[in-house]
C-alpha cells in the first residue's frame, strides 16, 4: 500500500525538462554544467545530464562540376544532445534558468511537464 501512495505523490510533482543540442560536444558540456550549477544554486533537485544518441548526417559532394562522378568528398554533421530534468522547480529557479547566458551554437528547449 505504501508503494501506491508513493506513486500518487510522484505524479503530483512538476518537472522541467531541458533538451540541449549542439554540433560541438565541448560547448554542449559547458552549457550543461552552467545549467546544472544554476539549478543547484537555487536548491532544486537535478536529474541528468543524460546523453542522448548523436545524430549523424552524411553528405557526398562531387569534386568536379560536370564529369568525374567517382571523385567525391564526404562530409558529416554530428548533432550532440543532452537531457536534464529538474524536479519541483521553484519560480526563482525557473527565472534563473530562463535568463542564462549560454555559449553560442547551443539550442535549448525547455518544457514544463
Amino acid at each position: 500500500m505504501s508503494d501506491n501512495a508513493n506513486n500518487t505523490n510522484n505524479k503530483a510533482e512538476s518537472k522541467l525538462r531541458i533538451k540541449i543540442k549542439s554540433y560541438d560536444s565541448k560547448i554542449l558540456d559547458i552549457a550543461t554544467k552552467t545549467i546544472i550549477d544554476t539549478a543547484e544554486r537555487n536548491s532544486v533537485k537535478v536529474v541528468g545530464p543524460v546523453p542522448l544518441p548523436t545524430n549523424i548526417n552524411k553528405y557526398s559532394v562531387n569534386r568536379a562540376t560536370f564529369v568525374h562522378k567517382t571523385a567525391q568528398e564526404q562530409f558529416e554533421m554530428r548533432t550532440h544532445k543532452r537531457l536534464i530534468d529538474i524536479l519541483n522547480p521553484t519560480p526563482k529557479a525557473i527565472d534563473a534558468l530562463m535568463n542564462l547566458n549560454l555559449p553560442s551554437g547551443v539550442d535549448v528547449e525547455i518544457k514544463m511537464m
